[in-house]
């Protein structure tokens, strides 16, 4: 990120200027994306109207965002789980060689 900046994006061949911060190329790369995404709700839907074609873009993109979103929560509390269970085994192992866990960490 730096400072702020005009970019010129092409989306479903229209030009738009945006104002961002991030990279040029970050943000060619999420109009690349948006566009591909938007190709294929034209393939299945055969729409010509722009406007449905954006809104079926939009909510197949936020379905993949909060399908994303459980997968990470999902991967989070088992991270958390076996961390737990690590943890819980290492002070098994401590404990079981007598050994003074304050020692250890302290």
């Amino acid at each position: 990120m730096g400072k702020e900046r005009l970019v010129e994006i092409k989306v479903f061949g229209q030009t738009y200027t945006v104002k961002t911060d991030a990279e040029e190329d970050y943000i060619q790369e999420v109009a690349k994306y948006v566009n591909e995404k938007m190709e294929e709700v034209l393939k299945k839907t055969k729409s010509v109207s722009t406007l449905n074609v954006a809104i079926l873009t939009a909510l197949n993109i936020a379905d993949d965002l909060l399908k994303e979103k459980e997968r990470r929560i999902a991967l989070l509390r088992e991270i958390e789980a076996k961390s737990k269970d690590l943890v819980e085994k290492i002070d098994i192992k401590i404990g079981g060689l007598g050994i003074d866990k304050t020692s250890i960490i302290g």
